[in-house]
């Protein structure tokens, strides 16, 4: 079930609040490993670390590092920050948090008062990559829009981990972070994603929000057996909640399975099948014979008939994009080689940035 190997901490790679990235040395190989403060405390060079290296070992999608599951004997830690909720429950790391919602929270009034969403306009998608060029493209139509970003525990489940949120906090394009589910270490926690909507709209006071998992997805190959197909049910969600749900499609021509060419099979099963109401559905504009190709999976799958599908234009997005620092990637691919699923993401914001009422 876990592989776990003894390692040697031999430098400091890198810090952020909540997270140690190392160098370690481990099986006489030295190798990347992270550490999360909140779960097993601080870690310094010289330090014997437990690894979880099972992840490494079969070659998944974890980045290439193992995780400190204890710093020597292990600490004794006793947390200061308040919170009677706990995450990753009934685990030998389960963590307490101060959820947005418990009585003790400054926001349980808030929470307790507020079950709509007040027309939110909501994206949704269904990888962690397609986050930052959605809230970049928004933000390019309408620079003053409060977005919040609403993760959820479809794969990564540490905020800290995710280079995007750290990149998109530190240049105040978020006005915040919530963590739902089993996440947790986003500026906000809740229990689910409908209590995590409704603080991104009434607690964060967000214009507009985000929707995705943390870096990384489960897939299988199967119809159903994805983490991703997560979209159907929470813009169900949102629009029982009286949100504006919006449908972010993946979209890839560089993607060498057949089942993620053009909008991905997951889309497809989620927007097709699952979902029980209907949403807008952004199609970004491509070439003929790109767009030939979405438009027919889209009348295949039912999606038009059974959604609002809007066509719209990307390109300034990704344009805005491309003059970022961030130099984004989707299963290791740049905006540069699979420029469809970036064209898809930005659309989507654009046009979430484009439903709200209000002027700069």
């Amino acid at each position: 079930m876990i592989q776990v190997r003894r390692g040697l901490v031999l430098a400091i790679l890198g810090e952020r609040p909540g997270i140690s990235f190392l160098k370690v040395e481990v099986d006489s190989q030295q190798a990347k490993a992270i550490n999360y403060d909140w779960l097993s405390g601080p870690v310094k060079v010289g330090d014997r670390v437990t690894l979880n290296t099972t992840a490494v070992h079969l070659k998944l999608g974890s980045g290439g590092w193992h995780f400190v599951i204890q710093v020597g004997e292990g600490h004794e830690l006793d947390p200061k920050a308040p919170g009677h909720i706990m995450k990753l429950r009934y685990t030998p790391l389960q963590i307490k948090v101060p959820s947005v919602e418990e009585p003790a929270s400054p926001y349980h009034g808030i929470m307790t008062q507020h079950q709509d969403l007040d027309g939110l306009p909501v994206v949704v998608g269904t990888l962690h990559s397609q986050l930052a060029p959605a809230v970049v493209a928004a933000l390019g139509i309408k620079p003053k829009t409060r977005i919040a970003y609403v993760m959820t525990d479809g794969a990564c489940l540490p905020a800290p981990f995710s280079n995007t949120i750290n990149y998109l906090k530190e240049r105040r394009l978020l006005c915040g972070s919530i963590t739902v589910g089993h996440a947790f270490g986003g500026d906000l926690e809740a229990v689910n994603i409908y209590s995590g909507l409704i603080a991104a709209r009434w607690v964060l006071k967000a214009d507009l929000a985000v929707v995705a998992m943390g870096p990384g997805t489960v897939g299988t190959s199967t119809p159903l057996g994805s983490t991703s197909l997560e979209q159907g049910a929470i813009l169900d969600g949102v629009s029982a909640l009286g949100g504006r749900a919006i449908a972010l499609l993946r979209i890839s021509f560089a993607d060498e399975r057949l089942r993620h060419r053009g909008i991905s099979h997951h889309c497809l099963t989620a927007l097709g099948i699952l979902t029980q109401l209907p949403a807008t559905v952004v199609v970004p504009r491509l070439p003929t014979a790109m767009g030939a190709f979405v438009a027919s999976q889209l009348q295949t799958s039912k999606i038009t008939a059974k959604h609002q599908v809007v066509e719209w234009d990307g390109k300034p997005g990704l344009e805005t994009l491309l003059a970022c620092d961030l130099h984004p990637t989707t299963m290791g691919r740049s905006i540069n080689e699979d420029r469809e699923f970036f064209l898809s993401a930005c659309a989507a914001g654009s046009y979430a940035a484009h439903c709200l009422d209000f002027k700069e």
